[in-house]
């Protein structure tokens, strides 16, 4: 294993957060959610699967991609609904565990 790239990968992936949550704190949260929603992490992990496992397999991620999208979406708005009237920490509890289930689910 090439530990040079998987540092890579790492600090492109934690480049993105921190630059989600500069944009919400220093510009407006808009523009961290725009980012936040980009296909920018799907993008890469495409990237580089690509290179490290070909197209058949790149293929299937993008479908899988595809598909446990509606969980994620289910997990947010779950989240934006529980934060209204639960704490931070519960609400994600509640909100994973409706994304869980909608994973497990789509997964049969």
């Amino acid at each position: 294993m090439d530990y040079s790239y998987l540092a890579l990968k790492f600090l492109i992936g934690g480049g993105v957060l921190v630059g989600v949550t500069f944009l919400a704190e220093q510009a407006d949260p808009k523009y961290g959610g725009i980012l936040a929603a980009a296909p920018i992490t799907t993008t890469l992990a495409i990237l580089f699967t690509y290179s490290e496992a070909g197209q058949v397999t790149t293929q299937q991620l993008v479908m899988d991609a595809f598909w446990f999208v509606i969980p994620t979406l289910l997990f947010l708005l779950a989240l934006y609904l529980l934060m209204a009237r639960y704490p931070l920490l519960p609400s994600f509890g509640g909100a994973y565990g409706i994304w869980l289930a909608a994973v497990v689910v789509m997964n049969r």
